[in-house]
């Protein structure tokens, strides 16, 4: 298959796109981690921790993680089955729908229209735009897939697929309201039950949007990166279907100690402590595959990046389900531990993962090197070390903010007012914006290699 043939230019765009939203998410999350010990930070109307969180949030799953998904996965599809797409010109129109989308979500969010509905906010016209980019999504990669012409379907096209069909589902399921306007809208479902489709599709857009695309791409480029072959495809199936079957029964276990009936929280912690073993089988199958020739990962950027992400995630798939038990779920529920098990798995496991893959799709869409290895270490060495700061200091917080509000006197009443235990977090949130601003900083390098990169392809395109 001649390289010419493939469409470059949307695999470009889509991570060009990704990363601008991707600046955009970090810099307000800054701004919000600021504004947790610093209130003067927050200003009115517009600006404050409310409207900006969701905007944080929608803006880094869906601009920076969904768009990445969007241009790697088009690129991963088409050298799998040894095609171009068999829509290019929809997949253009895709890129610019997308971009529209999502500027057109974070300012409705800033204005504050939202369903108030975690990773759910889109008011309904918001939503039907999403499922129509989804939608176009799909017939490209499907109908590159069925049209292919490589007959052996490889473990990253399975997780691939996994993700167009669950995230459709979750999403329009979910998503289910009543119109009482043109940014009005009322969920389908109340109450508990809405509560439970909530959450059902809350913990699963995390599973479908920050795991099962992010294995696809590790899966693809780490044998990529390193010249070695995945160690066991079994494995790898054998991990696939236990993972996609698992997780979608786990989303219970975010209403432990809520009105939700005692059976379903317990079905999804069962099916949640079960998720450990399909995860594992995913992080041993990249340990192994390394394993053949370690010193791969002292001299090889890249797999400093997939080996360290892979590794987050399997910490991050001990930690879940260990929090969803509820003797460990009384104390940290509700609490900082929450979110710094989130950002452990986006800062560490995404993160790391995105931005290897795209060290490695650029120079090979511009048939160059990457502009600096030296450049790409200090990246990697900054987001190591701002991510570890960020998340270890929530989970102290988190700790600590479960044991305040529970001690009690000896006549029973509690010992800690709200603002006694708010005082507390201070010195902790401070240290969590240090490691906000040393991941940054790691990240403007790793725009900046991307950059020089692109510079250096298209000045050796036009020699």
């Amino acid at each position: 298959m001649d390289e010419y043939r493939y469409d470059h230019q949307t695999v470009k765009g889509f991570i060009v796109s990704s990363i601008f939203w991707g600046v955009v998410g970090i810099l307000i999350g800054l701004w919000i981690s600021i504004q947790m010990w610093h209130p003067a930070a927050n200003i009115q109307p517009y600006f404050t921790f409310g409207r900006l969180r969701v905007v944080h949030t929608n803006g880094l799953a869906f601009g920076l993680g969904v768009g990445a998904i969007f241009g790697i996965f088009y690129y991963i599809t088409m050298r799998l089955c040894r095609r171009p797409l068999l829509f290019p010109r929809l997949a253009r129109f895709h890129l610019y729908l997308f971009n529209a989308a999502i500027a057109l979500a974070a300012l409705s969010l800033l204005a504050g229209y939202t369903q108030s509905l975690e990773y759910a906010e889109l008011e309904w016209p918001l939503d039907i735009g999403v499922v129509i980019l989804w939608m176009i999504f799909a017939i490209n990669i499907f109908g590159t897939i069925f049209s292919r012409r490589e007959e052996q379907m490889y473990i990253s096209l399975w997780y691939i697929i996994a993700t167009v069909i669950a995230v459709a589902i979750l999403y329009i399921i979910n998503n289910l309201s009543i119109p009482a306007g043109l940014l009005k809208s009322y969920h389908l479902f109340a109450g508990v039950n809405s509560a439970n489709v909530q959450w059902w599709y809350g913990h699963n857009a995390v599973g479908f949007v920050f795991t099962t695309p992010i294995l696809a791409m590790f899966y693809y480029f780490l044998p990529k990166s390193t010249g070695l072959p995945i160690y066991s495809h079994r494995l790898s199936i054998i991990a696939f279907w236990s993972l996609v079957f698992a997780y979608l029964w786990t989303g219970a276990h975010h209403l432990v100690y809520t009105p939700l009936p005692d059976w379903i929280q317990t079905v999804g912690i069962v099916f949640t402590m079960f998720l450990i073993a399909p995860s594992w089988g995913s992080v041993v199958n990249g340990y192994y595959t390394v394993g053949q020739d370690w010193e791969r990962a002292k001299n090889n950027y890249l797999t400093k990046f997939f080996i360290l992400g892979i590794t987050f995630y399997g910490l991050q798939t001990v930690q879940g389900p260990t929090q969803g038990l509820r003797i460990v779920s009384q104390l940290i529920h509700y609490t900082d531990w929450v979110p710094g098990h989130v950002h452990m798995g986006t800062m560490g496991w995404v993160t790391m993962t995105v931005a290897a893959s795209v060290y490695y799709i650029i120079p090979k869409i511009y048939n160059t090197e990457i502009h600096s290895v030296k450049v790409a270490n200090i990246h990697f060495w900054l987001v190591l070390i701002g991510q570890l700061i960020f998340s270890i200091t929530m989970w102290i917080t988190g700790i600590q903010q479960g044991a305040l509000q529970k001690a009690v006197n000896p006549d029973g009443s509690l010992k800690y007012t709200m603002v006694e235990i708010i005082a507390k977090n201070y010195p902790y949130w401070e240290m969590r914006t240090v490691g906000g601003i040393i991941f940054t900083i790691g990240m403007l390098f790793f725009i900046y290699n991307i950059y020089m990169t692109i510079r250096k392809g298209k000045a050796l395109q036009q020699a």
